[in-house]
């Protein structure tokens, strides 16, 4: 059988300007991952969402890697969800970033506030008593990500591959795969580090979740480099 290496983005800037850009900390275990990458898998091909995050860690991945990789083959039913609507819809004054940021330094720790908030927006779209709200429903997500690793699997014609995405889209096909709820699905993608790898084994239509989440190469080089997000 062969390998889906089913990969979380490093870590991005949250806070900043522009979330999408990998944060230096993003960037090094992006090479990190490259590095333990390198005498385990010699991919056939490469996909990834159109997202900021998802190029810039193939291209950490590539430089720690060592050696020329395929060019990435961009899927856009890879990407994550909307969070920024996702978190607006549940707290709309967080519209203005200069609110969100007062509201959440107002707490001793506002990273860990701000997980709490993201995780009660996303239970509420998951939900599914509020899509007329948002752009994409949790089940037309579901469907899209689904969708996406068909025709991945498909294009990748039963070689290994490696797989840039999001959290979101990692939890929903685990959660496909081992046939879980949706609540089961948000607690695993609570837990989703970055850089982290999931491997799927494939064959024709069969597949198998053989590891979920593993970011050892990060705590075997340094355990600060470990984040989520």
């Amino acid at each position: 059988m062969a390998t889906i290496y089913l990969v979380r983005h490093g870590q991005a800037s949250f806070g900043k300007e522009n979330y999408d850009q990998l944060s230096p900390r993003g960037w090094e275990q992006g090479k990190i991952l490259g590095r333990w990458l390198s005498d385990k898998v010699t991919p056939g091909a490469i996909f990834g969402g159109n997202l900021q995050r998802h190029r810039e860690t193939v291209e950490a991945i590539t430089t720690g890697y060592g050696s020329t990789l395929p060019d990435m083959q961009v899927l856009e039913g890879l990407n994550e969800f909307d969070h920024v609507q996702v978190v607006e819809r549940f707290r709309p004054e967080w519209a203005d970033k200069q609110v969100m940021a007062r509201d959440l330094g107002s707490f001793p720790k506002p990273a860990k506030a701000f997980q709490q908030a993201f995780e009660q927006a996303v239970a509420r779209w998951v939900s599914g008593e509020h899509d007329h709200d948002y752009a994409e429903s949790w089940q037309d997500f579901r469907a899209r990500v689904n969708a996406a690793l068909n025709q991945l699997v498909g294009m990748a014609d039963g070689a290994d591959i490696i797989v840039s995405t999001s959290g979101g889209p990692v939890a929903v096909i685990a959660q496909q795969l081992l046939e879980l709820s949706d609540r089961k699905a948000l607690e695993m993608n609570s837990v989703i580090a970055n850089t982290s790898v999931s491997r799927i084994l494939y064959s024709g239509p069969r597949r198998s979740l053989a590891v979920f989440n593993n970011y050892s190469h990060l705590e075997a080089e340094d355990p600060a480099l470990v984040t989520f997000r």
